[in-house]
């Protein structure tokens, strides 16, 4: 079955039933929550992202250090650190 060929109806209420071929191929079950954009070529649902949106200066400092600041190589060395201990469990 072509997918892009699929159609529906709206009803009286404004409400539109997404064919069951198209809920599979995208794993949305009931309840899913989807976002609305009005496109030039028509109406674009898309998955509404799990998380609020966030900038930058929202989170930035959100974990505050207290302390002498890290050198590039003190941080590089932790992480070579982090890595070769992580590896050493395998």
């Amino acid at each position: 079955m072509a997918l892009d060929k699929l159609t529906t109806t709206v009803t009286t209420k404004g409400q539109v039933v997404l064919p069951k071929a198209i809920r599979d191929e995208r794993c949305w079950r009931a309840g899913t929550l989807l976002t609305i954009e009005n496109t030039p070529e028509g109406v674009l649902l898309k998955p509404a992202s799990l998380f609020a949106p966030a900038k930058t200066t929202d989170v930035f400092a959100s974990l505050p250090y207290r302390g002498k600041p890290k050198s590039v190589e003190e941080m590089e060395a932790g992480i070579a650190a982090e890595a070769r201990r992580r590896h050493a469990r395998d």
